[in-house]
């Protein structure tokens, strides 16, 4: 675990990045951030968590560490004992997790509950959707309070990347580590750096952010060959195709929105069915 500061004090504000050895984005990201070393006006702490498997290129190394929390200092695993480890680093603090999918290319939001919290970053981080966990997130970073995850885009893919700084910018802006512009989403030119030379620009919080709820996990039969026939976020309507396992096709008894929903991005899930829960800016303050 690789662990950096921005600023002085104690930091009360975190990102986290390589989760998963096989998302580059995050790492690529809190990179870029410390090339550009902005002026914060809060501490901030940087840290790449899982080394060992960024290193192999793999999700992990012998557990998932997005389902090892809260760790043990003494576990059987890696995952475990970092698990431990990286919770202690983020006591205190505000968090971002940045992830990628084999989902979808649209970045999007995922937080336990819709919250004090969510409700003040997520409108300030360029994305249009939010999805709720709570029920479904057991061993998760997300269970950590005050912890928001970001979907970057696409695993692997340089749109990611590019979006994972521009989310991880967002994110200082909304828990006040960098400026806020007066004018939102100017369109101006980022400078040689990566930065924006004067205030921060950042995504509109007044924006309907469309907030899913997890239902269900979607299961998929042992195959050799996996297809998905949805978008992610778009309603499945009753008797609608959604999945196929070596031909064998599946049809929706019930209506839902597909979530995180891929051929091949988990072993024995398609992935989640969802309901649309509103929009944020619903929820009561």
């Amino acid at each position: 675990m690789q662990v950096y500061q921005l600023g002085e004090g104690v930091p009360e504000v975190a990102v986290v990045a390589g989760i998963h050895g096989d998302e580059p984005c995050g790492p690529r990201a809190v990179d870029r951030l410390l090339a550009a070393a902005p002026d914060v006006e809060r501490p901030v702490k940087l840290i790449v968590a899982n080394e060992a498997a960024l290193e192999a290129g793999v999700r992990y190394t012998e557990e998932d560490l997005n389902r090892a929390f809260p760790g043990d200092p003494n576990g059987d695993t890696h995952e475990s004992q970092l698990a431990h480890h990286l919770l202690a680093e983020l006591e205190g603090c505000t968090v971002l997790a940045l992830h990628s999918t084999q989902s979808t290319d649209e970045p999007f939001a995922v937080a336990e509950t819709v919250d004090e919290i969510a409700r003040a970053i997520v409108p300030h981080l360029s994305v249009t959707k939010l999805l709720q966990t709570e029920g479904l997130a057991e061993g998760r970073l997300i269970q950590h309070p005050h912890t928001i995850e970001v979907e970057c885009g696409l695993q692997g893919t340089e749109a990611a990347a590019e979006n994972g700084y521009r989310l991880v910018r967002g994110f200082l802006a909304a828990t006040g580590a960098l400026p806020v512009s007066a004018s939102v989403d100017t369109g101006a030119e980022p400078a040689a750096d990566g930065g924006y030379p004067e205030d921060e620009r950042c995504a509109d919080p007044n924006a309907a952010v469309d907030v899913f709820e997890l239902i269900d996990p979607v299961p998929k039969p042992e195959a050799e060959e996996y297809e998905v026939f949805v978008e992610n976020f778009t309603e499945v309507a009753v008797g609608e195709r959604f999945a196929a396992a070596d031909g064998e096709v599946f049809t929706a008894d019930e209506s839902f929105y597909p979530a995180l929903m891929s051929p091949y991005g988990y072993a024995d899930v398609f992935g989640y069915a969802a309901d649309r829960a509103g929009v944020l800016t619903d929820w009561s303050v």
